[in-house]
C-alpha cells in the first residue's frame, strides 16, 4: 500500500512473512476468526477480547473494529503495527508490535495468535523472532516485553527460548475470572545474543519516517 507506509512494511524469514494488515489481508484472515481457529485451551487472552464472542459474525466485526481503532492511532504516546502472518501465500495468524512513549522509553510489547491447525510447527517462535527483528533492528527498540498466563506454556516457552528474562507477575481477568500472568523482558543486549541473519526487512525506511520514534 504505497500511500500509507505503515501498511507497506514487511518482514520475511525462510518460513513465513509478516505483511502489513491491509483490509484485503484482514478480509482473508477473517475466515479463521469466524471459524474460531483463534482459540486455545486454556484460553490465552485477557479481557476484553473479541475472540470470546460466541456469534461468529459479531466476533469478526468486533475484531476488525478493534484493529481499525488501533491502526488509526499513531501518536508519540501510543502506536501499534498489525501484521498478517503468511505461510506459503496463505494467512495463518496475526502478529502485532506496540510502542508507548517509545521516543522516551524505547520499549515495545508484542501480541500474536496462530490458527489452531498451524500450531506445533515452530511458527509461533518464528513469528516472534520476526517481530523482534523489526523492533530492534528496524525501529531501534531498547527493550521488548511480553506476558502470558502461567498456563500458556507455549508462549512462555517461546519467551524463555528467545532470551527473555522473568519480569514479575500480575493478575488479569480471563472470561471474567482472575488469572495470573507471567511478565517477560528482553533487553537489546539479550536479543543481540539470539539475533539472526536470515530475517529481512522491507520498506522499513518509509515505516520509520511515518512513526513517532
Amino acid at each position: 500500500m504505497k500511500n500509507y507506509p505503515l501498511l507497506g512494511v514487511r518482514v520475511s524469514t525462510p518460513t513465513l512473512e509478516l505483511r502489513g494488515a491491509t483490509d484485503e489481508l484482514l478480509d482473508q484472515l477473517a475466515d479463521l476468526v469466524r471459524a474460531g481457529k483463534t482459540h486455545a485451551e486454556p484460553a490465552p487472552y485477557d479481557d476484553p477480547m473479541s475472540f470470546y464472542e460466541t456469534d461468529p459474525d459479531l466476533r469478526v466485526a468486533k475484531w476488525l473494529r478493534a484493529i481499525w481503532r488501533r491502526r488509526g492511532t499513531v501518536e508519540p504516546g501510543a502506536w501499534r503495527l498489525n501484521f498478517v502472518v503468511m505461510v506459503d501465500g496463505l494467512p495463518v495468524g496475526e502478529q502485532t508490535v506496540s510502542g508507548a512513549d517509545f521516543s522516551t522509553l524505547g520499549t515495545v510489547t508484542t501480541f500474536s495468535w496462530l490458527s489452531v491447525d498451524q500450531r506445533g510447527r515452530g511458527l509461533g517462535r518464528e513469528m516472534r523472532s520476526a517481530i523482534l527483528h523489526l523492533a530492534f533492528e528496524g525501529l531501534g527498540a531498547k527493550e521488548a516485553g511480553s506476558d502470558a498466563f502461567v498456563d500458556n506454556h507455549g508462549s512462555n516457552a517461546i519467551s524463555r527460548g528467545l532470551g527473555y528474562q522473568p519480569n514479575g507477575s500480575d493478575w488479569a481477568t480471563r472470561q471474567g475470572e482472575p488469572a495470573l500472568l507471567n511478565r517477560w523482558r528482553l533487553t537489546r543486549q539479550d536479543w543481540e545474543q539470539h539475533r539472526r541473519d536470515d530475517i529481512q526487512l522491507h520498506n522499513i525506511e518509509a515505516c520509520r519516517a511515518a512513526l513517532p520514534l
